[in-house]
């Protein structure tokens, strides 16, 4: 939920930035901004999307609308066609310098670790949900009966096994558990070091929340070499074909995600980074619990205190 947040987030800032300083090309920007931070969302929550292609048909598309209303402004919107053209020739002409390439690097190197992240949360959900029901051998079953329940046939309704004897029953129970605890370390000590290397370079909620200014700087770059650009147009393009037809303004409603911008404030504890810390320092809590079940299960509830009479398996002793 808060990788969701977080892109509608940036999603917004970005749909923001148009509507406050491009107000006459906000609205054929709205598509490539939700197409891009949809493409976002999907390559984060698994999907098999490349991040340098859907950032550069995010500027390819953009290219069109740029030209017809910063770099070549008519009367009316150009053709179809000549924005198709233009979309085409985006890579080439390099309207936005080198802009796209510095946003499809941060957005590669970000992206990918959250993608990691959210997939070894999933593996670990996917190892307690396997190891949520056990199947217990006869002869674990006979050992608890006897463990549990022999005692009351002599009328010791009151006495708790031995701690030892407890212990040597539920590990043999658990013996299957015991093997799932060096790699469920492993797991846990492998969440920490990817959660810390989220950081810097490596952080998704600057690169997100800061895209803005990136299109914001292609948007300036390509304002001041406008009359170049449109030189370089001419010769791939032809002159502008235009249409009789104008643009809308901005329809974006800036107030409808107010809840999502007052989650993610930048100095809130609400933060991508927080939560992840806050979670891991959790985690952390369990890194023993397959191999310590055992314990729990005897020293919380099963087994009699150090020192107190105890069922051995045979009789009521004072030490097993």
């Amino acid at each position: 939920e808060t990788f969701e947040t977080l892109i509608r987030l940036a999603e917004n800032y970005t749909s923001t930035l148009f509507c406050n300083a491009y107000r006459n090309m906000a609205a054929e920007a709205t598509i490539p901004v939700q197409e891009l931070f949809t493409d976002v969302g999907l390559f984060i929550f698994g999907t098999d999307v490349s991040t340098e292609e859907f950032v550069n048909r995010f500027f390819d598309t953009l290219f069109p609308v740029v030209y017809n209303h910063v770099i070549n402004p008519g009367p009316t919107d150009i053709s179809v066609e000549y924005a198709e053209c233009l979309r085409m020739a985006r890579r080439d002409i390099r309207p936005f310098g080198n802009i796209p390439k510095k946003a499809i690097g941060q957005m590669g190197r970000s992206l990918l670790p959250s993608r990691t992240f959210l997939q070894a949360l999933n593996l670990g959900i996917e190892v307690i949900n396997t190891t949520d029901h056990l199947h217990f051998s006869k002869d674990c079953s006979r050992a608890l009966l006897r463990m549990q329940y022999c005692p009351h046939c002599q009328g010791l309704t009151l006495s708790k096994p031995c701690m030892g004897y407890c212990l040597n029953v539920i590990r043999g129970c658990l013996a299957n558990m015991a093997e799932v605890d060096l790699h469920w370390r492993g797991y846990i000590q492998s969440m920490e070091e990817l959660s810390s290397a989220m950081s810097g370079t490596y952080d998704i909620e600057p690169v997100l929340l800061n895209f803005h200014s990136l299109v914001n700087d292609a948007l300036v770059q390509a304002r001041i070499n406008g009359p170049e650009l449109s030189e370089q147009v001419n010769k791939v393009c032809g002159p502008p074909v235009r249409k009789p037809t104008q643009s809308p303004g901005c329809s974006f409603d800036q107030n409808k995600d107010n809840q999502g911008l007052k989650m993610l404030s930048r100095d809130s504890e609400e933060t991508l980074t927080n939560r992840r810390k806050e979670f891991i320092s959790h985690l952390r809590l369990y890194r023993a619990f397959y191999g310590g079940l055992a314990d729990q299960l005897c020293g919380n509830e099963l087994a009699a205190a150090d020192g107190l009479p105890c069922w051995n398996g045979e009789d009521v002793v004072r030490r097993y």
